[in-house]
């Protein structure tokens, strides 16, 4: 799972042994909290199993879920470089593995191997990309718009291809997939039987199959 994480895909068979050793394992149980927004903190983490997502929370209580993350990929790394307060807060959505690296440990890698160092940074640039994506499309798209993104997004991690389509199983309540997509639940369950009206997707329980994911994609533009 580590080799499938792009941080760490190019190293070779010992550095990974030796990178293991250094990580620690933990286990996270289903809606338990890792690390709060505004904590303090100074590791990395990389999705084993199961899903986390990360978010935000305004002074009035609303929340924002930023992203959902599955196997192979990282967050809070930007801890290791701005020793500042947790920008985020991270929770379970299913039972999780993870594996963390500390800001020591890390830094040692990074000297030693150059490779990593470069996979750092294109992480870092696709995360400002996405981020500058998102910022996009709440100015420029409507809800369903986005909601049709974020499917589609979530199939490409998430999704499993079959006869009736691609099965996504994405364990969000309605209310995380509102959050998600920066609208009210009422707005997106209002896209979500539209798109079902019309033969696009079929909803099940935290899950969707999309049947046809061209008109989503067209959609989404």
């Amino acid at each position: 799972m580590l080799r499938q994480t792009p941080l760490f895909s190019n190293l070779d068979d010992a550095a990974i042994d030796s990178l293991r050793q250094q990580m620690a394992e933990s286990r996270l149980p289903r809606a338990d909290v890792l690390f709060h927004e505004g904590d303090s903190g100074d590791r990395l983490y990389v999705v084993l199993e199961g899903k986390v997502k990360l978010g935000r929370s305004s002074s009035d209580g609303r929340e924002n879920l930023l992203a959902v993350l599955g196997p192979g990929q990282m967050f809070g790394e930007l801890s290791l470089f701005d020793p500042g307060p947790r920008s985020t807060t991270a929770t379970a959505v299913t039972d999780c593995r993870l594996a963390s690296l500390g800001h020591t440990d890390l830094q040692r890698l990074l000297s030693d191997r150059p490779n990593v160092a470069r996979g750092l940074l294109f992480q870092l640039a696709h995360r400002l990309r996405r981020t500058n994506e998102v910022v996009a499309d709440l100015v420029f798209s409507d809800v369903p718009g986005r909601v049709a993104k974020a499917l589609l997004d979530l199939s490409t991690r998430f999704g499993r291809k079959a006869d009736d389509g691609v099965h996504v199983h994405h364990d969000l309540t309605q209310e995380e997939l509102a959050q998600l997509v920066g609208a009210s639940r009422e707005t997106v369950n209002k896209a979500l039987a539209d798109f079902a009206n019309r033969g696009w997707l079929r909803l099940e329980p935290r899950s969707v199959v999309l049947v046809d994911v061209e008109r989503l994609e067209r959609r989404s533009r």
